[in-house]
């Protein structure tokens, strides 16, 4: 049985769930975020591995932090391989935008000593394990695991994410032109709102008010701009329905890993327009517009000239792009493989 663990629970952790139970018995044992709950969770967790002991054969865990500390620790005690797959905050020290495991110092002793102590790190993107970061200059340069934790010898596999790409499809329907659609959760939170980037986004609605721009995950979000709407999460098939509403997806995030609904929004036919951060460019590729520094002016241009294109060429490159490189079956196979 692989015990299966994660500070809360997603899309991308029911994902690996539905990919991984296929083959393999598993046991999610959710953790929390609350810092004043962390003793009881401690506690708790401390207990589950040690009834769960005789059944467990791998420990996998999403993200390195205090939820990874006792999985590493039995794994080491016990024998039992522990693979812990690198996110984005826990490969990121950004204290200019309060993000990041390493700008705490429980929480950057606990990531350490997890991606040290682990069998293998699985990061879902290449950026997360080395990157010079140049998006935002008033953010430091060395981001990416092997920047952060200098004498890492864990061994490290990117295992990118990968998308059912027969249910994220463009149903090929007519879209009102300048339409722009952005998912991002828990942007009520102003720090949480500039990691996601909506301050660009703000600023760049200002500038064309005869476009219309959707925020969706977070309806408490009161936006400055007239032209910007606000929905709450969205189902999954709800969020289809949006993105083929919509012809461009914005993924203008300060730090990003590999942001899964810029992916699915490119199936859906929504050309994408990103910042130059994470792996963001390299899931873009040729088929939409990179913003390589912070700057409103600069986006103002990427935005007049996504006007101009032809929109139905670049719906088509945009989901052909995923189909190619991020495909469902890739991640599953190369997933559990780590089990056999």
């Amino acid at each position: 049985m692989i015990i299966y663990t994660y500070p809360v629970r997603t899309a991308f952790t029911d994902r690996d769930v539905e990919m991984i139970e296929t083959e393999f018995g598993i046991k999610q044992l959710p953790f929390t975020q609350n810092p004043v709950a962390l003793p009881f969770y401690y506690i708790l967790q401390f207990f589950q591995l040690v009834i769960l002991l005789p059944k467990t054969t791998f420990y996998l865990c999403f993200f390195g932090g205090y939820h990874s500390v006792l999985p590493t620790l039995f794994g080491r005690i016990f024998g039992k391989k522990v693979f812990i797959q690198c996110g984005g905050t826990d490969a990121v020290n950004m204290p200019e935008i309060n993000y990041g495991n390493f700008r705490k110092k429980w929480l950057r002793l606990a990531t350490i000593y997890s991606f040290k102590n682990c069998t293998k790190i699985l990061p879902v993107a290449d950026s997360l394990i080395q990157s010079k970061y140049k998006y935002d200059p008033t953010i430091s340069s060395k981001q990416g695991l092997k920047n952060l934790i200098p004498d890492l010898k864990t061994p490290i596999q990117t295992i990118y994410n990968g998308f059912d790409t027969d249910f994220w499809m463009d149903f090929g329907k007519e879209r009102k032109p300048m339409t722009f659609i952005t998912v991002a959760k828990g942007i009520s939170n102003p720090v949480r709102a500039r990691i996601k980037g909506i301050d660009m986004i703000e600023l760049i609605a200002l500038r064309f008010p005869e476009a219309t721009f959707t925020l969706v995950g977070d309806f408490d979000y009161v936006p400055m701009a007239k032209n910007i709407t606000t929905t709450g999460p969205q189902d999954k098939a709800g969020l289809r329905e949006m993105f083929n509403s919509h012809r461009y997806y914005l993924q203008l995030s300060t730090s990003e890993g590999f942001p899964n609904a810029l992916a699915e929004a490119m199936l859906c036919g929504c050309v994408p327009i990103g910042s130059a951060v994470g792996d963001i460019p390299m899931i873009i590729g040729d088929t939409g517009f990179i913003l390589k520094q912070k700057d409103p002016d600069h986006l103002e241009k990427i935005i007049a000239k996504a006007f101009l294109i032809d929109f139905d060429t670049q719906r088509t490159k945009s989901r052909d792009k995923i189909l190619k490189d991020y495909p469902y079956s890739k991640r599953k196979k190369e997933l559990l493989e780590l089990f056999n």
